[in-house]
């Protein structure tokens, strides 16, 4: 038989050969035109592609064909020894699929991809003007299948849909909106060094950057790398945390379908210490931007340093919430409430410490218990009114009740939460924690514990809530409570901190610089200044009088 398929949509692939098929002696000849069809339709994935892509429905009633392979030179492939990692929903402990994990031999294959598209010209000789073209182009695909993405979010992550859909698919959507207008304006500049000497820069890209993400934000982590990468004109290859790797799978149908050239844009799956060590290790990686704990950055940049490449860190963080007195108490148990109870308390910047004056330490803790009641709504996360999922794996799950049990030990008083809490006998929760007689040299406060648990302390002074604040080797963000402006300002410069936030918690917007100081990091991500780690500025002196 012949068979003749249609394109089904711009930017699918053309397949220029014969299939034959046999079936004891009985052999079919299936012959395709040189005309081409898209690589998600059911024929190329059921023949060409066995194993490359399952069915999956969520409880919201979502279908879609989610990718199982890594995404190298554009297409969806098996790793070298065919390992796997499986894909756990957090919230019924069931496992919702396997997908590939990257061998060093795998690492390879995607760093060569990215090297060769950076060289080629489908990418290379793109102006800025076409690369942002390419990048609104994928935020747009990310704008219609958005409840795709945050269905995949919540079932993959645990946290609630209707966060995955409000607010982390807006901010992909956001950021490579963002540096797409950036593409065209990274701009060099013309030195006047007198009349002898013509002399002038350009921001030219570094060449293949390795990126890796964590767990807690897989899409909106993805964007915060992608988006400045693209727009100064590197190649990338994103290796994905080995607990949530299934919504950017799926971006990267989304990659291929914008028309972002083979090797531009390679996404693979693996563990840290296989994948992970491989790639920023690999010597043809020119950049390593991590995010994650502070532990594994300190490996990292070890690794890294053999081939002295260039690195952007954003590690672990242990934020300091300061209630001044004068405070608006109401505002402040607000804006406390979300500053540690969002995403489950698996914040980097999360404000887990709170230092409240001591003449308004009882009236805020009730205001604060009271709000948490009220919002922190345990549940099913495809559930409208869940407010507070699963942790994203069993490992979390227990590391968070282990610093409970540590706090407890030490003599802090857990206020309210502290205990597992299963919906309906299954999932990974752990109830909102709030600890009060906390001693600033408790564990738990000077810890990271990644989790929806807060301890609160007081203090007398600005200079002793001060001290207690940068009392840390952390240094990512900081938040304060007054209605003194002149106070406000002069604290905020005086937390040892790379963000501050002045009557609110962890509010970052796409256009700020996010990023922090002491073991919190390494560089910068968002706002312009989240441009600099992805290009090399080139001097060029022209001698006039030659």
């Amino acid at each position: 038989m012949n068979l003749f398929l249609r394109p089904s949509r711009p930017g699918s692939v053309p397949l220029w050969r014969h299939l034959y098929k046999t079936k004891g002696k009985q052999v079919y000849h299936v012959q395709l035109s040189l005309r081409t069809f898209s690589s998600s339709s059911p024929f190329f994935t059921n023949i060409i592609k066995p194993n490359m892509e399952v069915e999956l429905t969520a409880p919201n009633g979502k279908k879609w064909m989610q990718p199982l392979g890594l995404f190298i030179n554009n297409e969806f492939v098996k790793s070298a020894n065919e390992q796997k990692l499986i894909s756990i929903n957090p919230t019924t402990e069931e496992e919702i699929c396997s997908v590939y994990a990257a061998t060093a031999e795998d690492v390879d294959a995607a760093v060569s991809a990215a090297r060769k598209a950076f060289r080629h010209e489908s990418w290379k000789s793109l102006s800025g003007t076409e690369r942002g073209a390419l990048m609104r182009k994928l935020a747009d695909l990310v704008a219609e299948n958005a409840e795709i993405l945050a269905t995949i979010e919540c079932l993959d992550n645990g946290k609630p849909y209707q966060t995955a859909l409000n607010e982390n698919v807006p901010e992909v959507i956001n950021v490579l909106r963002y540096y797409a207008g950036y593409a065209d304006k990274n701009f060099g500049q013309v030195i006047d060094v007198g009349p002898a000497k013509f002399a002038y820069t350009v921001k030219e890209p570094l060449g293949v950057c390795g990126q890796i993400i964590p767990w807690n934000y897989p899409l909106d982590m993805a964007a915060w790398k992608l988006g400045p990468a693209l727009c100064c004109g590197n190649t990338v290859v994103l290796k994905l945390a080995e607990q949530t790797p299934l919504s950017v799978l799926y971006l990267a149908k989304l990659i291929k379908e914008a028309g972002f050239p083979p090797g531009v844009i390679n996404i693979i799956n693996g563990h840290g210490r296989e994948a992970g060590a491989a790639l920023v290790q690999h010597p043809q990686v020119d950049k390593i931007a991590f995010t994650g704990s502070t532990t594994t950055g300190k490996e990292i940049m070890k690794m890294a340093s053999y081939t002295m490449k260039n690195i952007t860190l954003e590690t672990g963080g242990k934020s300091p919430l300061i209630v001044f007195e004068d405070a608006d108490l109401e505002l402040a148990a607000t804006w406390s409430h979300i500053g540690i109870m969002s995403n489950q308390g698996q914040i980097c910047t999360a404000t887990s410490r709170i230092l409240v004056h001591e003449k308004i330490y009882d009236e805020f803790v009730e205001k604060f218990k009271a709000k948490v009641q009220e919002v922190s709504v345990l549940g099913d996360p495809f559930e409208e009114s869940t407010f507070h999922g699963p942790q994203v794996t069993k490992a979390q799950y227990e590391r968070v009740l282990g610093y409970i049990n540590v706090g407890k030990e030490e003599g802090a008083t857990v206020m309210m939460g502290g205990e597992p809490a299963p919906q309906n006998g299954k999932g990974f929760f752990v109830a909102p924690t709030v600890f009060t007689n906390v001693k600033p040299t408790m564990k738990i406060f000077r810890e990271e514990i990644f989790g929806p648990c807060v301890a609160i302390t007081t203090f007398k002074t600005e200079e002793e809530a001060l001290t207690l604040a940068n009392d840390s080797m952390y240094g990512l963000g900081a938040a304060l409570f007054t209605k003194d402006l002149t106070r406000a300002h002069r604290v905020a410069r005086e937390i040892e901190a790379g963000m501050v936030w002045v009557n609110s918690s962890n509010d970052s917007d796409f256009r700020i610089p996010f990023g922090g100081v002491k073991q919190s990091g390494i560089g910068r991500e968002l706002g312009e200044a989240g441009l600099a780690p992805y290009c090399n500025v080139k001097s060029i002196h022209v001698n006039l009088a030659a």
